[in-house]
């Protein structure tokens, strides 16, 4: 097991979210359901601690092949919300980037610090091409986010994502590895 400190700071990590983290998780979940419920995939908000063991299966096995892979931020030793590749193909160079947080942890540049965190390891350590960022074109945080990174809005796919009997439009975002150096060396982090 590996525990990455965020902002050099022991109180705050990012971690692989594995399944023996269900009931942890489930809690989470608890917290964190209705806030993310709009933003995220239906299979990915679990109800239950079953739900809750499932997701985690589900990743580890994609994890296990070589794919998706699901890391848990912790701050002052509670879980408070994730960072994701939804897709990871290293053949074709390319993952998409994902998260999540419950409200409680909100502003406090988490997320951007642990999405850099997982671009490097793609990009340097794993020679990805292409980053992806997948978000509602209404979810102004996580937009503000993929900025952050240092990504480019390639496109919208119109009302692509249901929630609630409405189908919202979905942005497309993208960096690719050396758009992702030189937002690095920009960034004072090279």
């Amino acid at each position: 097991m590996f525990s990455l400190a965020l902002r050099n700071d022991a109180l705050l990590s990012l971690r692989p979210l594995e399944i023996w983290h269900a009931e942890e998780f489930a809690a989470h979940m608890d917290r964190a359901r209705e806030h993310i419920r709009p933003w995220v995939g239906p299979a990915f908000v679990t109800d239950d601690l079953e739900g809750a063991r499932g997701t985690l299966r589900r990743y580890a096995e994609r994890q296990a092949a070589d794919g998706a892979r699901l890391y848990g931020i912790w701050l002052d030793g509670t879980l408070v919300g994730g960072v994701m590749f939804t897709d990871f193909d290293a053949a074709l160079g390319s993952c998409e980037v994902g998260c999540w947080l419950e409200p409680a942890a909100e502003g406090l540049g988490l997320i951007t610090e642990a999405c850099q965190a997982l671009l490097d390891w793609a990009f340097t350590t794993r020679g990805m091409h292409r980053a992806e960022w997948h978000c509602r074109a209404d979810n102004d945080r996580s937009s503000a986010v993929a900025v952050r990174l240092g990504m480019t809005l390639e496109g919208v796919r119109r009302e692509s994502w249901p929630f609630d009997g409405t189908r919202h439009d979905k942005q497309i975002w993208a960096v690719l590895a050396p758009e992702w150096q030189a937002h690095r060396k920009l960034a004072g982090r090279e």
